[in-house]
């Protein structure tokens, strides 16, 4: 009998903890402290834009991971996927717990991923199905003699606002949709965001679209910045590199709506913990009980709708912090021209991945055993083409305790690499390390803030 796991995005509560929640938040708070302190008394110059470009890979590395042939081979590999979800989720059976589709694009991608290219850099860029179709129907039309120039160039102004668009789509579907798990809806979602894609490939460019407007490929490539391994412009050619961790993020991204792109990274999971929580889960309740319905339809749209506001307020909360503390840490030297709203922005990834790993480990952990079974019966159709269809979950594999003690942790390293970002960028623009020190003051408060929100929504989800 196949094991039916919801896609849940934890489990249990936290009980029995060995010392009272109170002092969770005060440790959290203590260690980002000292961490402060510790940055100040030692840090006294710019370490990590240092070694931003970092030391090329041998001739032969070279030639490998930037060659055509590993680009075309994970690209088809990328591609099939592609479709694999697309058929599922349109034609498998409707039920989550047997169909592929929502496990794959939810936990498999969406979170899978994230560990990957962390530790390895951004595959998904040769990955990605979309720049390989693209890339595939403009060889086919070379060999046939007809070209597909784009339309216009990207404007600048442009930068990573539509990204930031897709990605806060692809939440609203994930975060505000009752029925998200449906494998029909991730089908007409795949559907309409590859539509999309393509669209603004044609209009500006396959490699444009890609690198600023494309919201999955800007994700995964902001989050592997806080890696080791890398691809920077050397003499105008792409260089694989390894570099100091964290120091893909040193200095400025001047991009515009890189800080929208990070606020809805972190505004989502945070509406995603809030969701969770009694006071939602009561207000969405009176709301729904207001508007009782025959309709469905109706229905989902008014909890769409409720949700929706939620996850704006989130993200515009999260915003406002951020953009406050950057004003404070201009107050702080006495400079309206001192700092831009952007300075700091880079500080924030591995906020974000910690935010990712803290909301998100139980179900990966347990969901992602799910796609071992999957994998042999795609459809649900009862198939069992790798002889794993009998597989199943250990749902025991972490107790409630263990995810919260990896919540924590997650939560207080990624806050202390934002402290040591924003510390490094601060010791790099001004020449004076009091004034430095004097800006951090707010990102200390900042990610003080944002560690004790995060711990307060992890307890009471």
């Amino acid at each position: 009998m196949i094991p039916s796991l919801p896609l849940a995005h934890g489990i249990g509560a936290v009980r029995d903890l060995p010392v009272p929640m109170w002092l969770f938040y005060y440790g959290a708070g203590a260690a980002l402290i000292v961490s402060f302190i510790a940055l100040g008394a030692l840090w006294k110059k710019p370490v990590l834009e240092r070694h931003r470009d970092g030391r090329p890979l041998p001739p032969w590395a070279q030639r490998v991971l930037l060659g055509p042939e590993l680009r075309i081979v994970a690209g088809a590999v990328g591609f099939g996927l592609f479709v694999l979800v697309l058929l599922t989720g349109a034609f498998g059976e409707y039920s989550s717990a047997t169909n592929i589709a929502p496990t794959f694009v939810y936990v498999v991608f969406w979170l899978g991923l994230v560990p990957v290219v962390v530790l390895f850099g951004n595959v998904f860029s040769v990955l990605s199905p979309w720049k390989a179709a693209a890339d595939a129907a403009a060889w086919l039309g070379g060999r046939l003699g007809v070209s597909f120039p784009a339309a216009s160039r990207y404007p600048e102004r442009l930068g990573r606002w539509p990204a930031a668009l897709g990605l806060f789509a692809f939440a609203v579907l994930e975060l505000c949709y009752p029925n998200s798990a449906s494998p029909r809806a991730v089908a007409l979602a795949v559907a309409v965001y590859s539509w999309a894609t393509w669209v603004g490939m044609a209009l500006y460019g396959r490699e444009a679209w890609h690198r600023s407007g494309e919201a999955f490929n800007v994700y995964f490539g902001l989050l592997s910045r806080i890696g080791p391994v890398g691809v920077v412009e050397r003499d105008g050619r792409r260089t694989v590199v390894v570099r100091m961790p964290l120091s893909g993020l040193a200095g400025a991204d001047r991009i515009a709506g890189t800080i929208a792109f990070l606020t809805v990274m972190l505004g989502s999971v945070a509406f995603d913990g809030f969701s969770r929580t009694t006071w939602w889960v009561d207000r969405l309740f009176d709301i729904e009980s207001k508007v009782v319905t025959d309709s469905v339809l109706l229905s989902d749209l008014v909890t769409t709708a409720v949700n929706l506001v939620g996850l704006f307020a989130a993200v515009a909360v999260v915003a406002g912090i951020y953009l406050l503390a950057v004003a404070g840490a201009r107050a702080a030297v006495h400079r309206r021209d001192a700092l831009r709203n952007d300075d700091f922005a880079l500080s924030l990834v591995p906020i974000a991945l910690a935010y990712a790993v803290a909301h998100y480990f139980s179900l990966l952990v347990l969901q992602g055993q799910a796609a071992w079974f999957m994998i042999s019966d795609p459809f649900g159709y009862g198939w069992d083409l790798f002889g794993t269809a009998t597989f199943e979950p250990n749902l025991a594999a972490i107790k409630p305790n263990q995810v919260w003690y990896v919540q924590v942790a997650a939560l207080v390293t990624g806050h202390v690499l934002g402290l040591v970002i924003a510390h490094d960028r601060a010791v790099s623009i001004f020449r004076s390390p009091g004034a430095a020190l004097r800006t951090q003051y707010a990102m200390l408060v900042l990610m003080v803030a944002y560690t004790v929100g995060g711990l307060w929504l992890l307890s009471n989800g």
